[in-house]
């Protein structure tokens, strides 16, 4: 759901006509336009038209809507975990799909009234993109293995760097990703360099070093940005772990912050039939709810992994 949420007034940026060659997206006809890429971008260009459009619309910017683009990737990603393909799910996921591709409307409008590109750009570029970075599909490279083909799709990402007069291979890594991906992107970069243990031991040992550095500056009293770097070493350490064993580490959190909140809405369900509240209870009889909700979770899973298919 695209939730428009700021103020007309303070972000109302002036209107640039498009200075580009293309033809204009708000053409006459355009919007009943067969082709729905085509009657989106129109709906867009009419959404920023200086007379007839949205005042909320024109006023974003280019910076305004991240914020907007960021939630619905979240929210697309949160129901691509949650789909098993039902009806409702396939029209969700469609809805989700279309709210993503509007944001990138959304900025290739801005971008062409500022006369620099325009979605047709935009899509050129990727695929360009697309057909640079796969020689072995769109050419006749050959790699002889996954670290080859890997090695490659990275030399080519270094010579894009290099272009940009990006020098490190940390230099493109987005700053707006979350915590744990970032840390992992980061991870993966230096490894690609020769920088990262062989095996995942010395990362377990290097989790309970900075445990340790974490109790040792709570037990020095040390002040809260201390505490709270060496528990970000932590977590860096963890995330490390998670990456050596194949796994997700912002995945598996997300999932365990789920199945956290399933427990915890079936503890608030068992404290209501017992005419109570969690409120109302000291955390021993908490605790006792919460261990009931995870027998009955085990119960539901168990019963459906062995139930007969047919």
């Amino acid at each position: 759901m695209f939730i428009r949420w700021a103020v007309f007034t303070a972000c109302r940026t002036p209107y640039t006509p498009a200075m580009t060659d293309h033809t204009p997206a708000d053409a006459p006809g355009s919007l009943a336009s067969p082709n729905p890429l085509e009657r989106l971008r129109a709906i867009m260009a009419r959404l920023r038209d200086p007379g007839a459009g949205c005042a909320w619309d024109r006023a974003q910017t280019a910076g305004s809507i991240v914020p907007f683009t960021l939630e619905e990737a979240y929210e697309l990603a949160d129901v691509v975990a949650r789909d098993q393909g039902a009806d409702a799910e396939t029209r969700e996921l469609r809805d989700e799909l279309g709210d993503l591709l509007f944001q990138v409307v959304f900025q290739a409008r801005i971008a062409e009234e500022a006369g620099r590109f325009d979605l047709d750009d935009v899509a050129r570029a990727i695929g360009d993109k697309l057909v640079r970075r796969h020689p072995h599909v769109f050419a006749d490279a050959e790699h002889g293995s996954d670290a080859e083909r890997e090695a490659a799709w990275e030399a080519d990402k270094a010579r894009e760097r290099a272009a940009r007069a990006q020098t490190s291979a940390m230099d493109d890594i987005p700053l707006a990703l979350p915590a744990l991906s970032r840390a992992v992107k980061s991870q993966r970069r230096a490894a690609r360099l020769g920088f990262d243990w062989d095996d995942p031991a010395p990362v377990v040992a290097k989790i309970h070093e900075e445990l340790a550095e974490v109790q040792a500056a709570v037990d020095q009293g040390e002040p809260p940005a201390r505490i709270a770097e060496e528990v970000g070493d932590v977590l860096f350490a963890v995330s490390n772990w998670a990456r050596h064993l194949g796994v997700d580490p912002e995945g598996a959190l997300r999932g365990s912050t789920r199945k956290f909140e399933a427990r915890f809405r079936q503890m608030e369900a068992l404290a209501a039939a017992s005419g109570e509240t969690l409120a109302g209870l000291d955390f021993d009889r908490q605790e006792t709810l919460y261990q009931e909700a995870r027998r009955l979770e085990r119960a539901t899973r168990d019963t459906f992994d062995t139930k007969d298919p047919t």
